[in-house]
């Protein structure tokens, strides 16, 4: 049975592998259209679609490369291994996006003081294309996004630019039929905020995560709830919480015990809550009863 898990856990991340190959290609590649397309028609929106559409790009590279690192095991210098760069690639990338966002924005306002003319049928059926591409690689990412955070956050992300990409469209439609050719920079600072959003998002994630802050998948009061709940847990203290890549939590955690001689049977109660709510490495510490904390951090 064992060996089937592992079997079946290699199998997953494999084929994970491949399907986030294929989309990082395809998005790529579009990307590269797209831009391309931007600055032969003058298209201020397909420029920053396409910038919009390379932050999925680096979210797909983000996810595949936290699947490499949990390949790699941990070394005599690196105990917990190469896990925690996920969650600094992902600041870094967070950043490189706000820029990208600012040099939209400054080009926008130039657009809008100096507007020019813009092929409306060039930015539908480049943006049109996005659609395809942006549907393709979330219904790849579909079937696995039940299962994994990462896989979740790209899906998601791949399904809003569906979205946009239909935006786009509507604005090379609006161009085509009254003229009005301002609606590109309209589309494009549109663009810009939804990037915007999700990357203040990310940033605010990624900083609090390297600073080892409680992720926000992890509902602590609700963890601190069901702990206290565990048969002969007195109290605990010393609980503390934190990512170690995007994608695995730990803890550790003091408990006091109502009886010595249950140890084993607690501490094994514990671990599997902690587990049920995210936290799937965890260090507890048995104490015997009657021990007393005068710590802030305590929890009775």
């Amino acid at each position: 049975m064992s060996h089937q898990h592992v079997h079946e856990h290699n199998h997953t991340l494999t084929s994970l592998n491949s399907i986030f190959i294929v989309c990082i290609v395809i998005n790529l590649l579009f990307v590269v259209i797209e831009a391309g397309a931007g600055f032969i028609f003058n298209s201020l929106g397909l420029l920053s679609d396409a910038g919009h559409n390379l932050s999925d790009v680096f979210s797909l590279l983000l996810s595949l490369f936290a699947f490499r690192m949990s390949k790699h095991r941990s070394t005599e210098h690196f105990t917990y291994g190469y896990k925690k760069s996920t969650v600094l690639v992902s600041l870094l990338n967070a950043i490189i996006l706000l820029i990208a966002v600012g040099a939209i924005i400054i080009e926008s306002i130039y657009k809008l003081k100096t507007p020019e003319h813009v092929s409306g049928a060039a930015v539908s059926w480049t943006a049109g294309i996005g659609i395809i591409v942006n549907g393709v690689t979330a219904w790849l990412l579909m079937k696995n996004q039940k299962h994994d955070l990462n896989v979740r956050g790209a899906f998601l992300h791949m399904a809003m630019d569906t979205l946009v990409s239909v935006g786009v469209v509507i604005s090379g439609i609006i161009i085509m039929l009254t003229g009005f050719v301002l609606i590109d920079t309209f589309i494009s600072l549109a663009i810009a905020l939804l990037i915007l959003v999700s990357t203040w998002k990310l940033l605010k994630e990624s900083l609090f995560l390297s600073l080892d802050a409680v992720p926000e998948s992890i509902d602590l009061q609700e963890v601190r709830k069901h702990i206290a709940e565990v048969p002969g847990v007195e109290s605990f203290h010393h609980f503390h919480v934190w990512a170690m890549s995007t994608t695995e939590n730990a803890a550790t955690i003091h408990i006091v015990l109502k009886d010595l001689t249950q140890m084993e049977t607690v501490k094994h109660a514990v671990k599997e809550e902690l587990c049920e709510h995210g936290i799937q490495h965890s260090t507890v510490e048995c104490e015997s009863p009657g021990s007393h904390c005068n710590d802030s951090c305590c929890c009775r």
